[in-house]
């Protein structure tokens, strides 16, 4: 009897986890296909007929499915807005505060900070904004060099009733620092330390900010400051004043901190051996960096992808490509699985080297283990390209557009450089107009190549719509 029960419970249990996964790949199946189905839409449909096409499609939105969709196109931004609005009409669908930020993100890219700001107004009415909201736009404000505007987004957050906070601090000073604005992060520092407690983050993000400058002796001095208030360094301080080191040229004394930092109660992780690694690759010191490797694995930590690709690039800088395949087969039997990463280290060695043909079987076997990214198409199509092979680069294109990956700026430019290279004038102009409508602005030297043979072919009328075209991306002034 207790054995019948027994076998009763086990087959139940059975039955649930059936059950979970089943309705987890359901879930998971909904939220694909219409996903897919809309990217397919707004990858082939006209700019003018996207609202009606996406309607009479009848796909339903959810949630899940619009930062989906935003994720993908997040560098078309106002082809992303347009999909953004569309999807904001339907029945029984409301924005989350994430597909908010991801569509402030794309259009702050493309420098649409008048639609930006609207929509924080939008989001204001609703109850949804937060710190991450105007971190966003901190960031992508510095990263356009508008540090103004990025404090601006900074002091007027009590305006919009979020009350600044440590990590809008933290936000801030960070923006600036990922914008080489170190001196002015420290600045504005300077000014609030007193006015904010400042934790391990703070000093981290300054830490690497003079670390990139490069100013060793602030770095130092920021160090020191830290350890005297009190503030313990932890594993991602430790970190960066290793890179801060190892950039600096002082491998030596970074190995140092790495062996002192187990008594502090820190144990070096797998992203602190790649930075050793990496810089022993960097000075030709290959037994080294391979000794860093194997030290790694004697104190337990774990090789992840960050390590074997910082090994792969310290043997593809010194040109054995056999060792890097060797390294590629060991991955395979460990369980760690290659990225877009790896294969773009080997790709940029072997194109570097002439080895073309080999660039291209292993791009070839890329495609089969991992998905490749917005490097990996550019640096193909701009290898066919360079070598008179356009039809080898539209091949690769016809792999990207079949993907539904969204082609990048620079990629965009290199194939529209070969097109125009070829004289292949017509196949140029309709990829500049793609790129115009996904709110992409083509360089000025991209354009102006394309601009020189319409006008040589006096095909002034195509110049003159592309031209109205470009108009519409201009720059919006900063505008609450």
């Amino acid at each position: 009897m207790i054995r019948v029960q027994f076998c009763r419970e086990k087959f139940s249990s059975g039955c649930m986890v059936v059950a979970r996964l089943f309705c987890s790949s359901e879930q998971m199946k909904e939220m694909y296909v219409p996903t897919e189905q809309i990217c397919k839409i707004m990858m082939s449909c006209p700019k003018l007929g996207l609202d009606t096409m996406l309607h009479q499609s009848g796909v339903k939105v959810s949630p899940t499915i619009v930062e989906n969709v935003l994720k993908r196109f997040e560098n078309a931004g106002m082809l992303a807005y347009q999909f953004f609005e569309w999807a904001g009409k339907q029945r029984n669908y409301t924005h989350s505060v994430k597909a908010y930020h991801k569509i402030i993100e794309s259009l702050a890219k493309i420098r649409q900070y008048q639609i930006m700001w609207d929509l924080v107004n939008t989001m204001r009415k609703k109850g949804m904004l937060n710190i991450e909201t105007f971190c966003i736009i901190m960031r992508k404000y510095a990263r356009a060099q508008k540090v103004d505007e990025a404090i601006y987004a900074f002091n007027v957050m009590e305006k919009y009733d979020v009350m600044p906070n440590l990590a809008a601090f933290n936000g801030l000073l960070s923006a600036l620092c990922k914008s080489k604005n170190v001196r002015k992060a420290q600045e504005i520092f300077d000014k609030m330390k007193y006015q904010f407690v400042s934790d391990s983050k703070t000093y981290s993000i300054l830490l690497e900010g003079w670390g990139k400058a490069p100013n060793l002796p602030k770095a130092r001095e920021i160090f020191r400051e830290m350890v005297d208030v009190g503030c313990d360094p932890d594993i991602v301080t430790y970190g960066i004043m290793i890179d801060v080191l190892c950039k600096a040229g002082r491998v030596d004394e970074a190995v140092g901190i790495v062996k002192s930092m187990d008594a502090n109660g820190c144990r070096p992780t797998s992203f602190i051996y790649s930075i050793l690694i990496h810089t022993y690759g960097s000075e030709d010191r290959i037994d080294d960096a391979i000794d860093a490797f194997l030290e790694m694995a004697k104190n337990g930590v774990k090789a992840d992808v960050a390590v074997y690709n910082a090994l792969i690039g310290v043997f593809c800088k010194a040109n054995k490509i056999k060792n890097v395949y060797r390294i590629i087969g060991e991955m395979k039997s460990k369980g760690v699985a290659p990225n877009a990463r790896t294969f773009n280290i080997i790709l940029n060695t072997l194109i570097g080297c002439g080895e073309n043909d080999e660039a291209f079987r292993v791009f070839r076997r890329m495609i089969k283990v991992c998905d490749p990214d917005a490097d990996t198409y550019t640096m193909m199509i701009k290898l066919f390209c360079e070598g008179n092979e356009l039809k080898m680069a539209l091949k690769v294109w016809k792999h990207m557009r079949s993907k539904q990956f969204l082609p990048s700026l620079h990629t965009y430019s290199v194939l529209i450089n070969g097109l125009c290279k070829e004289g292949n004038v017509s196949k140029a102009c309709i990829l500049m107009e793609e790129m115009i409508e996904k709110g992409i602005r083509p360089p000025g030297l991209t354009f102006g190549k394309l601009r020189q043979l319409l006008i040589k072919e006096n095909r002034r009328d195509v110049l003159a719509f592309l031209q109205e075209k470009m108009n519409l991306l201009v720059k919006e002034p900063l505008c609450d």
